[in-house]
């Protein structure tokens, strides 16, 4: 199979195949996912053959307003709705109950038209895309391109991260292009992703709500507009065996490159002297560093990428994935990064990067 590029022209084919029950690569502001019909339990299932994602974990469905949430989803607090007023479209994703079918829906269900790919279980949204949980994310997305072919094809859209499952997640066409090429039949071209890092994603379902996922909306800005906000503790460790994921990104080892990644917290310039005085100074040992320490830092033989600024975390988080593709592109055997604290964004900086070091952190 040869996979197409397609541009802003091509929105109408765009849609085309999310209601044909393909896959497609398709921009958002956070990262390019790989999307499906999300109410086609068979177009589900590609994605995560396509990725080799595991089937314990859960799919978010990118809708085209708030306006969809009752359609899919029961039991809606407020909080959901004064969220979306605030953040949609945005790179937040809510995690509510699932809506149940009606006794008549089910009976109309029985007595309708049989389609090979219609999900009959009690509940509207399919079980491979909640994992078989009662609960599913819910996201409407910023870009444009994207809401053009939601809008288009009527259909939510199943979409994770448009990479081979475990590699750092892509912010470009080119990047899916790298993994997804030959596997899925197009991919929308929508330029770089403005925000860099996945969606934050919030459970309405407990109380106090619940963060299950840092991104571009920080908790700073829940906290604003929700209250208290519980952190879960997969924010900043590794799931135990045996723990069932509530949302994407929480369980499995992620974001990673080839080479081991070691991360260096604390303070920045610390944290540079410690990548230089343990570094072995041979084109083995990658680095990704903050701006200012990168003359310091690229005195060795291996290559040094920037993060950005110390300042600014949000082009930290616009640089990370590509950052650490690029050290894909190199033969290094191990990879330093240094790591932003945890204010704004910083916070999913830093959870992406742990993840992608399997949570070997060195504190300075």
């Amino acid at each position: 199979m040869k996979t197409e590029l397609l541009n802003v022209n091509h929105l109408l084919k765009a849609a085309e195949i999310i209601r044909g029950g393909d896959l497609l690569g398709i921009p958002t502001e956070t990262v390019y996912g790989l999307g499906a019909d999300g109410l086609n339990s068979i177009a589900v299932g590609a994605i995560f053959q396509a990725k080799g994602r595991p089937q314990d974990n859960p799919l978010i469905l990118h809708v085209w307003s708030a306006d969809w949430l009752a359609r899919y989803c029961e039991d809606i607090p407020e909080s959901a709705y004064q969220l979306a007023e605030q953040f949609w479209p945005g790179p937040l994703t809510m995690v509510l109950k699932c809506r149940r079918r009606t006794p008549e829906e089910l009976e109309e269900l029985k007595t309708g038209p049989i389609c090979s790919y219609t999900h009959f279980g009690p509940r509207v949204i399919p079980d491979v895309v909640t994992a078989g949980l009662d609960t599913v994310g819910m996201r409407c997305p910023a870009h444009s391109l994207c809401r053009h072919v939601i809008q288009m094809a009527q259909t939510p859209i199943a979409a994770p991260s448009g990479n081979t499952s475990g590699r750092p997640s892509p912010t470009t066409a080119q990047h899916m292009l790298e993994d997804m090429g030959g596997k899925i039949p197009a991919i929308l071209d929508g330029g770089p992703c403005t925000v860099g890092v996945e969606s934050t994603i919030i459970d309405l379902t407990c109380m106090p709500p619940r963060l299950l996922r840092p991104g571009g909306v920080t908790l700073e800005q829940l906290q604003a507009v929700l209250g208290k906000v519980a952190v879960d503790p997969a924010v900043t460790r590794q799931m135990a065996k045996g723990e069932q994921p509530r949302a994407p990104g929480m369980k499995y080892r992620h974001y990673a490159p080839k080479a081991p990644v070691v991360v260096v917290r604390g303070d920045p310039e610390r944290g540079a002297d410690y990548i230089r005085d343990h570094m072995s100074h041979t084109r083995w040992d990658g680095v990704i560093c903050f701006e200012e320490f990168f003359p310091m830092l690229a005195q060795g033989k291996g290559p040094v990428l920037s993060l950005g600024p110390v300042s600014n975390k949000g082009e930290q988080a616009r640089r990370l994935f590509d950052a650490l593709r690029s050290m894909d592109e190199t033969d290094v055997k191990r990879i330093w990064a240094q790591c932003p604290d945890d204010g704004g964004i910083g916070l999913a900086v830093a959870n992406r990067l742990n993840k992608a070091a399997g949570f070997h952190i060195i504190e300075v």
